[in-house]
């Protein structure tokens, strides 16, 4: 008997090689295989969120309106965001100040470095740095939120109930993100400019109303729409996404983290993807 014991431990021990020819074997993918099942996983993704995003304009014309709900998101995903997106212009507008200035300086053009700080942040740095760094943080809350009700099956709650989670859950924070995001971006061109102005003037004796007056006579309608014309689609996404895996969280604890960081990933991949090419469509419909 201990002999057969013995035997059949080390028949199951054995490796694959040695195995019966019915034994199965692991074999490992292709990099071709690999990188087929991720495009067509992304592909799934974002077919999903549109089917969620397209239901969600649907349902915010249907009664009974989530006023008082999406009024809630707008002060828990704007005025709470408020801090971060200030501290976030304030030390880009120095850096940014400082990094022209000194480029500027050995050419003797310090007195454009407003120009420049100007249209950048216009077109650029405000609304694109803001989706980024606040929808980090707006989107990585939704997920968590969502995702703990739907590993705690409140969200299964709300069908049985007979309402539409789309409508109670994504509708308030979609239409949050779009007002949000775009006033978040306008505050954060107000404090950048503000912290760029401050640092020219302690560090290189510019004035900081001849430095305002200097960016703002560069900048035009056209060199402020072609930034700021981005900001609600960035609100879009970040709401779409982090709406999108917070509600697909499975595994409890572990699957909230997972949904969280999957959504913050694909907030900032995303955001940059879509400023390229709103940016093609900005120049294309007021520069052609």
């Amino acid at each position: 008997m201990t002999t057969n014991a013995a035997g059949r431990a080390g028949d199951s021990e054995a490796p694959p090689s040695s195995r019966g020819p019915g034994s199965v074997r692991y074999v490992e993918p292709s990099p071709i295989a690999r990188w087929t099942t991720t495009a067509r996983a992304v592909i799934e993704h974002f077919g999903q969120i549109g089917r969620m995003t397209a239901s969600a304009f649907v349902e915010v014309v249907r009664p009974p309106l989530e006023i008082r709900a999406t009024l809630y998101q707008i002060e828990a995903l704007g005025v709470r965001s408020a801090l971060i997106a200030c501290v976030t212009a304030v030390f880009i507008g120095m850096v940014m100040a400082v990094q022209f200035a000194i480029g500027l300086q050995k050419f003797g053009g310090t007195e454009y470095t407003g120009r420049i700080i100007g249209l950048s942040f216009s077109r650029e740095l405000a609304p694109t740095l803001t989706a980024v760094i606040v929808g980090g943080r707006i989107g990585s809350g939704i997920a968590a939120e969502l995702g703990s009700m739907a590993v705690t099956e409140q969200i299964d709650a709300i069908r049985s109930l007979g309402a539409d989670p789309v409508k109670k859950l994504v509708v308030p924070r979609l239409f949050a993100c779009i007002i949000v995001i775009p006033l978040l971006s306008a505050f954060a061109l107000v404090m950048g400019f503000a912290g760029a102005a401050f640092i020219t003037q302690v560090e290189f004796g510019i004035p900081a109303g001849f430095f305002l007056k200097t960016a703002l006579s560069t900048l035009g309608f056209r060199d402020l729409y072609s930034g700021f014309f981005k900001t609600p689609f960035f609100g879009l996404i970040i709401a779409a996404l982090g709406c999108h895996f917070g509600m697909r969280a499975r595994g409890g604890t572990e699957g909230v983290g997972h949904a969280t960081t999957r959504s913050v990933v694909a907030i900032a991949i995303t955001v940059l993807a879509a400023d390229f090419l709103l940016t093609k469509l900005s120049l294309m419909l007021w520069n052609g």
